[in-house]
């Protein structure tokens, strides 16, 4: 299996990412990526971009270098009510909204009954299409209530490989789990790289490794294929 778009990425509008939207989208092309998304993050995180910068994504082109490019944002989790760090009407203008957990971003003490009604909050938001990284143990949730509800809101659960590779390596055997269950109910996953570098965009080498592992099938992960990712698009009324 391999990935043809990467759905999950930042730039240096973030101060602690490093390349220009320029510049990954040509690493994207290079890596003949059909896709990027550039996901930077909501205001909540330190660093993140103001809401000017996200209202004036329309002026990026939607294809530089033959890459379609998504406009979107890392939108931050901010409580357990699932609210985000950004308006409905600011990510009704966006093509791509990822939805994560940091813990810079959301300080109250968790639980597994917060979190996971965080997530079904979440579910329910009609401009969130993914749930980003969510295998940290510190915020564990009731996996196969929130997966079960992921496939009745045609939300997107993300295997992210940079899981595998840096200081979240204690959410390995949690994100095995919600794969697991993924497969189990029939839940779509998205595999992305949450670059924050050129040189990593559309390398997934370590998330592929363990959904072969458990023989994930690739008709549920949505960019392991063109047909995959356009019926999807289709389905959120996303025109790229």
């Amino acid at each position: 299996m391999k990935i043809i778009a990467d759905l999950h990425t930042h730039t240096n509008a973030c101060t602690h990412a490093y390349s220009t939207i320029d510049e990954m989208v040509r690493a994207a092309a290079d890596e003949n990526l059909y896709a990027i998304a550039i996901t930077d993050h909501g205001r909540a995180m330190e660093g993140a971009p103001g809401a000017y910068y996200f209202e004036s994504l329309s002026l990026v082109p939607s294809e530089l270098y033959k890459v379609k490019v998504l406009k979107g944002m890392e939108a931050n989790i901010i409580d357990f009510d699932g609210n985000l760090d950004a308006s409905d009407k600011l990510l009704s203008t966006l093509d791509w909204v990822v939805a994560s957990m940091h813990t810079i971003t959301l300080k109250d003490k968790p639980d597994v009954s917060k979190c996971t009604n965080a997530y079904l909050k979440v579910c329910a938001n009609p401009y969130v299409h993914v749930i980003g990284h969510s295998g940290s143990p510190y915020y564990k949730y009731d996996y196969e209530t929130v997966v079960k509800e992921c496939v009745k809101t045609n939300t997107l659960i993300e295997i992210n490989n940079a899981t595998f590779t840096g200081f979240r390596k204690d959410s390995i055997p949690n994100c095995k789990k919600i794969a697991q269950l993924c497969k189990k109910h029939g839940a779509r996953v998205v595999v992305n790289t949450d670059a924050h570098f050129a040189s990593n965009v559309g390398k997934v080498p370590f998330a592929l490794q363990m959904l072969s592992e458990i023989d994930f099938p690739k008709e549920l992960v949505v960019n392991s294929s063109l047909d995959n990712l356009k019926q999807f698009l289709s389905e959120k009324n996303i025109a790229i």
